[in-house]
């Protein structure tokens, strides 16, 4: 086996950036497809994204623990034990940290109690594993395998590198280095869903599901698909009308979420302007170009961008996998 060079001399994190903004349109399906499929998971794990999140920052304190001591935990043998030991959980700081109202926080916690999913036992406090569903991080893993597997193809093309990498070594890789690179991705997610709640005002993060299932249907259209596009004309090509948009019994269907709810939050979204309905009842991504909406997004996405940049920096850096064999 061949010792996989280190990346940090080739690539900086400044670079990624700038790939990703020029390439936007090859990498834009494995990033939404990796934050969609995760948040419809998410939602699908406890009937609500929000428990889950909450599950996911506890689970991280153990993450931020091995980090801070500098151990690495791979994959098998974070899932090896049925329970996992976590800090004394603090409502203020978890309701700060991801953007929960304390009283909703402390609900949610209750309801994970009740489920079994939260233990104590004397002092101590533990997340039974189980409940944390591995097939889950199996499934994320993959996305996210291809994600950064895409990305080193385009690093290739850009002759930033010289060999790109296959979605296995990029798998076999951060399973060696599970902890950090998982701490690294609920950071980013943390990051994502506070700002999709805040700056546009969508308050909960199922109305956040439901809109990128309106965004992935449109990504995914085989016309649009094939456009080689920056981050700037892609943004502006996503809002044509031509694109066909998708029906609620559909997103619904995907997400998980009832239909009744996914209609109020359509309409929510459609109110907003973030969305457009036609006469079919279909929804699509429309937004006018000049529209506060249209530089809402747009600011969101330059945010979003950032951190994604910083976030495949660090794990791609970490896990080695260029010219792995």
């Amino acid at each position: 086996m061949k010792k996989i060079p280190s990346i940090s001399n080739e690539i900086d994190e400044e670079k990624i950036f700038e790939i990703i903004n020029k390439n936007f349109s090859k990498i834009a399906p494995s990033y939404y497809t990796l934050i969609t499929n995760w948040f419809i998971d998410a939602y699908k794990s406890f009937n609500g994204i929000d428990k889950f999140i909450i599950l996911i920052y506890l689970i991280n304190k153990d993450f931020i623990f091995f980090r801070k001591n500098r151990l690495i935990i791979d994959y098998d043998t974070f899932y090896k034990d049925k329970s996992l030991e976590i800090p004394k959980i603090n409502i203020i700081d978890i309701s700060k940290d991801l953007r929960i109202p304390r009283e909703s926080v402390r609900r949610k916690i209750e309801i994970l109690k009740k489920k079994g999913v939260i233990k104590k036992s004397g002092k101590k406090i533990f997340v039974d594993r189980s409940a944390f569903i591995t097939a889950k991080a199996d499934k994320t893993l993959k996305n996210l395998s291809i994600l950064i597997s895409k990305l080193s193809e385009v690093l290739k093309e850009e002759k930033i590198i010289d060999t790109a990498f296959t979605i296995n070594e990029v798998s076999r890789s951060i399973k060696k280095n599970f902890s950090f690179c998982w701490y690294q991705f609920y950071k980013f997610i943390f990051i994502f869903s506070n700002r999709w709640k805040t700056d546009t005002a969508t308050k909960d993060l199922e109305t956040v599901s439901v809109a990128l299932i309106v965004l992935i249907n449109t990504v995914q259209n085989k016309g649009f698909k094939n456009k080689n596009l920056d981050r700037k004309k892609y943004l502006r090509e996503i809002q044509k009308t031509e694109h066909l948009g998708i029906n609620a019994f559909s997103i619904a269907e995907i997400t998980g979420i009832p239909r009744a709810t996914v209609v109020r939050k359509l309409k929510f979204l459609v109110k907003r302007k973030f969305i457009n309905i036609d006469k079919k009842k279909l929804y699509s991504f429309s937004i006018g170009l000049s529209t506060i909406q249209f530089k809402v997004i747009t600011e969101l996405q330059d945010k979003n961008m950032n951190a994604l940049s910083k976030f495949l920096y660090r794990v791609v850096n970490q896990i080695n996998v260029i010219n792995y064999k």
